[in-house]
């Protein structure tokens, strides 16, 4: 399989994996910000009542959570295509 072919075969894997890899962020974020936010939901950038600080500490933290998650799942998408293709996907 060519370096191109490998590429166009793994973008639907790779979008799969993005996706999932989104909405398990934001399932491990919740649930670390009500363990550390004290309250069920995380607060919006427009939310009038709270502060800046804790407003950007989740944006923060959930900026950290899906990188790590999203890394976490494209490494592993990589591995799982090199296995079956026997070809990293560059």
């Amino acid at each position: 399989m060519g370096k191109v072919l490998g590429k166009l075969a793994y973008q639907p894997v790779g979008l799969v994996l993005g996706m999932t890899a989104g909405a398990v962020a934001g399932l491990v974020f919740k649930q670390v910000w009500k363990r550390v936010g004290g309250d069920g939901d995380a607060p919006d950038a427009t939310d009038e009542d709270r502060g800046w600080g804790e407003i950007l500490v989740a944006a923060a933290l959930q900026g950290a959570i899906f990188a790590v998650v999203k890394a976490a799942v494209d490494r592993g998408g990589a591995i799982g295509v090199r296995r079956v293709t026997g070809r990293w996907p560059a």
